[in-house]
This record gives structure tokens, sequence and C-alpha cells, in this order.
């Protein structure tokens, strides 16, 4: 296969040209759509917190007789993360393609 002495360099902050390049742009897509929702709806509970509890109009508002704040974090937060696990392996089997057929074509 490979030299074996030849060191393999992986590195996600300076990723090689070609495929690593569109991976690493692919994981960090989906790492700020995982950021985003999470602490970004816990900033939203915070911002409309009218009481020094955190009571707010998210706290009163129901969704199947649950407070929306608690099937927001119970029910759609493991939605939105096999959600995220869909879109990761339908975007990263499409770059596995496009890069299969540059590779392809460059024996041509």
């Amino acid at each position: 296969m490979n030299d074996p002495q030849k060191p393999c360099d992986v590195n996600f902050f300076r990723p090689r040209k070609g495929y690593m390049t569109g991976e690493v742009a692919i994981i960090a897509a989906v790492l700020v759509g995982w950021a985003v929702v999470n602490f970004g709806f816990q900033g939203l509970l915070a911002l409309l917190a009218q009481s020094p509890d955190g009571e707010g109009i998210l706290t009163r508002l129901t969704f199947l007789s649950f407070p929306w704040h608690f099937w927001f974090t119970g029910q759609f937060l493991p939605l939105w993360f096999i959600i995220l696990c869909v879109l990761f392996n339908i975007y990263i089997d499409r770059h596995t393609e496009q890069h299969s057929r540059r590779r392809d074509r460059s024996h041509d």
C-alpha cells in the first residue's frame, strides 16, 4: 500500500486541497447547524424570559399539552439530530461521487 515510513498528515483546520476541503466544509456546516439550533434556542429562551425565574412566552405556550420549550428540547432536538445525520450522509455521498468522477476523468 503506502510507504509505512511516510506519516499521514490530517488536520481539520488546514485540510488538504481536493476531497478533504469539501469534507471539512460539510462537517463544519453540520456542526454550525447543530450549534445554532441547540444554543440559539437556549439564548432565545433567555431573551424572552419575562421573570427572574425564567418564565416567558415559550414556557406558557403548550404543544400536545407540554410546555413548548419542553417539547422542543425533548422531541425536536433529537429529531433535528437525525435530520442533520441524513443531510450529512446525502452531502458526503454527493461529494464522494463528484470526487470519484473527477478522479476517473483524470486518468483518461
